[in-house]
């Protein structure tokens, strides 16, 4: 057998460990044979990195080759996966291949088994004698968990064999074996910490001891080597097989046992009393679609082609597993008093007992659980949801949009994708059971709930909604009634567009750039100005976002030009840094020099009733962060048209003076310039909004609890995007 061209060198394969922090010491490397598909004089190269692929006329074969090795102890094999798990390199040059990457995942799964406790102590017959040991228990899904891992071998994990021999290449018993191992070893691991916290001395002499006591004490040792005298030890082996028996004959069987739920059939008349029907069967471990009812099981009315299976092996798995299974349910306890147990019978309450409560152990238990398609296993819970329609003229008579007009407004409660009536609400609440059939479909219903939406539909008919209560709800800024969730609200007419504007939906409305604007509007600063007016129009407030040098201010004098121009209009309020106070007093002079305007600051500012005087006859009034703070009840005597904050991330501290006035401040609208909403954390978006939208977001503590801490504390996604569908349609 020649050398592989590929092997490694011992000192190489330690250095590539060590560089990885995976020390093996002193160990002696050994020689392994590689089973490998190869070409004439090599075996082909397991990645382009090591040689290039075969052209496709050259004939692969099996053939043996030499390698270098280290034999590892599973303790070694624990720390040495750890270390791989979630990398494509252990260290530089050192690549992580597809087997080793493969054991890393059989290492999960044979930890998922140890943390659940599914393995079972016992003893094993060696070539150096009896040896104590922890071995895994696989029943139900764990068994199938093994096998579907076993599918996604590389076939490399079964290519090295310690002599000439052919190496087996049964995919799933090389997995059992290395989860065996691992167990042995995890569980060894722990009982050996207990033993050292406890401080537990160490066991005497065999002699002195029973071997009861020294297989425990093997069971927590390194080795796990049993001494004593053979014919003991023999005793001691079928003694504990015995000991394992009940949950052997289960994970040995070739079978399930599987309990079916069926529901009663569409023709029964919806009562409290229809029966359900739990039914046993044996379901084929090799083939999950052959069933088999365990009454003509027990019988032994079909015989399976099963080496080793027979009647009395068939009925003692049946008692077994109904016996463990009794332990969570009374009416499997109660069936095994019949001759022939084949299942029993529950009312809808019972049914959903089993449902929510038992059917979740059994199969934790390692059972296969049969439940109707309707069922999940998060269960078949329907919540109780309200949608709501609100119906407007197509088109506004006046011109203006009234948020405080009382509209048409129609609410309807659901079950899941079923709208109800008053009267099946009703009789949902007089059936009083968690499980009931609508319409041919069984959900869970909530007693609560429904009350809740009985509550609700008998006070929606004297309820009115204004178009601005109708748009909080439409944004989640406002609880929806009696706690009910709102599963989709739509509206007609002119309050239809403007829903679909809000949301992005549909564009706003285009809008020509003013007759006194000195300047021409880029595309995407007309869509700006379109929707600052759109918003100001309505009463909302609006964050211009726009990275420095993409023209803010332009766009946010135009909208001050157009709204000059309309008539009727008030005058605005510019706040911004006392450094920036003379740029914009000149863009205004250059964009929109009809608008008039009034600079606020320094010591020859006019004061109390003067400022109020000269303030009204004004378009634009510009002013400082610092006199904001410091005057803001001589700003507050003035009725303002809109409040306008440049740099506006000065207020994102909701506690300071300058945040607090500009909170006070009456407006018609509002308007928050800034490049940076967000500065540090979505904390900062509170004190912003709140100026822009008062309670558009709650209070500070409700922000706190329902988005800052979950969004950053949690990462939850969906708080992150509640937040977002709230203020998306306020900030561009």
């Amino acid at each position: 057998m020649l050398p592989s061209p590929f092997d490694v060198s011992g000192a190489k394969l330690k250095l590539a460990l060590a560089a990885g922090g995976i020390e093996i010491g002193d160990k002696t490397e050994t020689t392994m044979t590689a089973w490998l598909p190869s070409v004439t004089d090599r075996p082909v190269g397991s990645s382009l990195l090591v040689a290039s692929p075969p052209s496709a006329d050259q004939e692969l074969t099996i053939r043996p080759w030499k390698v270098t090795a280290f034999c590892l102890l599973p303790d070694e094999v624990i720390s040495f996966l750890m270390a791989c798990a979630g990398r494509r390199n252990l260290a530089p040059n050192v690549v992580i291949g597809a087997d080793v990457a493969f054991w890393v995942q059989a290492l999960r799964f044979a930890g998922s088994l140890a943390a659940r406790g599914r393995f079972l102590p016992g003893v094993k017959q060696e070539r150096s004698g009896y040896v104590a040991v922890w071995e895994p228990v696989l029943s139900g899904d764990d068994m199938e968990s093994l096998v579907t891992l076993a599918r996604s071998m590389p076939a490399a994990c079964y290519c090295l064999t310690a002599d000439d021999v052919f190496p087996d290449t049964q995919a799933p018993s090389i997995v059992l074996s290395f989860s065996a191992m691992l167990i042995d070893a995890l569980a060894r691991q722990e009982a050996m910490l207990l033993q050292g916290k406890t401080g537990k001395r160490r066991s005497r002499a065999a002699g002195q001891t029973s071997v009861h006591q020294r297989w425990l004490a093997a069971l927590k040792s390194p080795s796990g080597f049993l001494q004593g005298d053979p014919a003991e030890l023999v005793k001691l082996t079928y003694q504990i097989k015995e000991w394992r028996r009940q949950v052997y004959t289960l994970a040995a069987a070739p079978y399930r046992f599987c309990f079916r739920l069926e529901e009663p059939g569409p023709e029964e008349s919806q009562s409290e009393d229809e029966t359900w029907v739990m039914r046993y069967l044996l379901q084929a471990k090799d083939d999950p679609s052959l069933l088999l009812p365990v009454s003509d099981a027990w019988k032994g009315k079909v015989k399976l082609k099963i080496t080793g299976e027979n009647l009395a092996a068939r009925r003692e798995f049946i008692l077994t597993a109904l016996g463990q299974a009794a332990c969570f349910s009374l009416q499997i306890e109660e069936s095994l008093k019949s001759s022939i147990p084949a299942g029993f019978t529950l009312d809808t309450r019972g049914a959903f007992e089993f449902l929510r409560g038992q059917a979740p152990l059994l199969k934790q238990a390692g059972f296969a659980v049969m439940l109707p398609s309707w069922w999940t296993s998060q269960g078949s819970r329907a919540r109780l949801t309200i949608t709501g329609r609100a119906t407007s003229s197509p088109f506004l008579s006046s011109g203006n949009i009234g948020l405080d007009d009382v509209v048409s407004f129609d609410w309807q409660v659901a079950l899941g994708d079923e709208v109800l009536t008053a009267e099946e609400l009703e009789a949902l609440a007089r059936l009083k059971s968690p499980l009931v059939r609508l319409r041919g479909q069984w959900v869970e219903v909530d007693a609560g709930e429904i009350k809740e939406a009985l509550s609700f539909w008998r006070k929606t008919t004297s309820q009115q909604l204004t178009a601005r209560d109708v748009v909080k709800l439409s944004l989640g800024v406002v609880k929806q009634p009696d706690n009910l969730p709102l599963r989709s609200l739509s509206a007609s007419g002119w309050l239809g567009d403007l829903l679909q504007r809000l949301q992005g939906e549909k564009p706003c409305p285009d809008l020509p750039s003013p007759l006194g604007l000195e300047g021409e509007l880029r595309p995407y600063q007309l869509r700006g100005y379109a929707w600052l007016n759109f918003l100001s129009q309505i009463g909302f407030g609006a964050c211009l976002a726009d990275d420095m040098g993409l023209g803010k201010t332009i766009q946010c004098l135009a909208l001050l030009q157009h709204r000059y121009e309309q008539g009727g209009c008030g005058p605005a309020l510019l706040i911004c840094p006392t450094s920036v106070i003379a740029n914009w007093e000149k863009e205004a002079a250059r964009f929109t020099p009809e608008l008039p305007l009034l600079v606020h600051h320094g010591p020859a500012r006019k004061k109390g009733n003067a400022f109020k005087k000269a303030a009204t006859k004004q378009a634009l009034v510009i002013s400082s962060y610092a006199l904001l703070g410091r005057e803001g009840d001589l700003f507050r005597k003035v009725q303002w048209d809109g409040v306008i904050l440049d740099e506006a991330q000065n207020i994102k501290n909701p506690l300071t003076q300058q945040a607090q006035a500009a909170r006070s401040l009456p407006a018609v609208y509002r308007i928050a310039l800034t490049g940076t909403p967000v500065e540090n954390n979505v904390g900062d978006l509170w004190s912003v909004m709140e100026f822009l939208n008062p309670g558009l977001l709650g209070n500070q503590a409700q922000f706190k609890r329902s988005f800052l801490v979950p969004i950053h504390v949690q990462r939850n996604q969906e708080a992150t995007a509640t937040l977002k569908r709230m203020t998306g349609p306020f900030i561009l």
